[in-house]
């Protein structure tokens, strides 16, 4: 790959025909029309996220005269350019400047227009450190993937999105990584992350790629529409909103996709299943209330999704020293299950290490976890009970 070091562009050259997309949040255009500023490889803006005190600290930096560190262009074609690495400095630069945003002086908001006529010309005056790169789509593709030289380094998605663009990727951006879509408050109800950082983006892949999003992004890179996976998303959700009507924050972020594979062929009644999430809220013995979802869509079968509360050591030493004393009293095992069989432990007690505190009456079957519904098993027999 051939690089050529530039340093004769400046702030001004950059701004000349920059335009900003509100909407799709990034800047598009900027040099005169000869730049793209952030090709369909590159992340969405960043900068203003968080209260904007990334894009305010590119601009004090010119205004102070910091250097901003190296920009990487990739030349296109002849006069043609797209931003490489420095596209979150770009925009931040060609929005102030556009009068997007404004910068604190003195506690007091300055937007570019507003500033002293020395410190727009500071601005527009400042040079860049550019290197124009030129080489094969692969070279250029690797070379991106290794700049993540300052600012939020590229998660996996985004660098999907840079290894696999195309026409698909491009049609699933405007989709999912859209911070404007009326959808996503919806969809945040069920997934944890921003449209910006691809989370939406990333669950829709997993969701109808099975988990390998890489291998359908291949599949599908020249692909001119993205309904199979717009529709199976929305089956999803649309199938989750169905079987559970009560919204609970712990909803957000569960593996929906997975538990849509393994249930959504089953019938639910909504009724039962709203009285059965407030019945297990409201049970103080459940510790996990993120696991009542799979819990209930499994048919109420593995109570370990729930983390229910096990006896404490004070009950469990309690409960061991009753059932020793009266086992040792009728000359048998001081564990239940042991004293009733055939085997050589009929007799043996157990050191409370080598038991297990046990339900008597099952907790799925509404046995409190109390001293009274509490009996030690050994090891042996407690892990072989069924209907924990």
């Amino acid at each position: 790959m051939k690089t050529t070091l530039r340093t004769d562009i400046t702030v001004a050259n950059i701004c000349n025909g920059f335009v900003y997309n509100q909407l799709e949040g990034k800047g598009l255009f900027g040099l005169g029309g000869k730049l793209t500023i952030q090709p369909e490889y590159q992340r969405n803006y960043l900068y203003a996220d968080g209260g904007g005190k990334k894009e305010a600290a590119v601009i004090e930096s010119l205004l102070k005269g910091y250097p901003l560190g190296l920009i990487y262009f990739n030349k296109v074609a002849e006069d043609k350019f797209e931003v490489l690495d420095g596209q979150q400095r770009i925009t931040s630069i060609g929005r102030f400047v556009a009068n997007k945003f404004a910068i604190m002086d003195s506690g007091n908001p300055k937007y570019f227009d507003s500033l002293p006529v020395d410190q727009q010309a500071k601005i527009r005056d400042s040079e860049l450190l550019i290197y124009e790169c030129e080489g094969t789509e692969t070279e250029i593709k690797q070379w991106f993937q290794t700049i993540n030289i300052a600012g939020v380094p590229l998660n996996e998605q985004e660098l999907l999105n840079a290894i696999y663009s195309g026409p698909f990727v491009t049609l699933a951006k405007a989709e999912f990584s859209n911070s404007q879509n009326a959808n996503i408050r919806k969809w945040s109800t069920y997934i944890k992350g921003s449209a910006n950082r691809q989370d939406f983006l990333e669950r829709a892949l997993d969701w109808v790629s099975k988990r390998d999003i890489g291998g359908y992004l291949s599949g599908h890179r020249t692909k001119g529409n993205i309904n199979e996976l717009r529709t199976y998303f929305n089956s999803v959700l649309d199938w989750v909103s169905s079987v559970f009507r009560d919204i609970e924050k712990e909803m957000q972020g569960l593996e929906w996709g997975r538990l849509y594979e393994l249930y959504h062929s089953k019938s639910y009644d909504p009724a039962k299943v709203s009285i059965e999430i407030k019945r297990l809220y409201g049970d103080p013995y459940v510790k996990n209330h993120r696991g009542v979802f799979e819990y209930i869509l499994g048919g109420l079968q593995d109570s370990k999704l729930l983390d229910v509360r096990v006896f404490d050591d004070a009950t469990k030493k309690s409960v061991y020293a009753k059932q020793t004393t009266a086992a040792e009293a009728k000359s048998k095992s001081n564990c239940p299950l042991c004293a009733i069989g055939h085997a050589v432990n009929k007799s043996k007690i157990w050191k409370l290490a080598e038991m297990d505190a046990d339900h008597i009456s099952a907790w799925s079957k509404g046995g409190e976890s109390s001293a009274e519904n509490c009996q030690m098993l050994c090891i042996t027999h407690n892990r072989a009970k069924g209907n924990r």
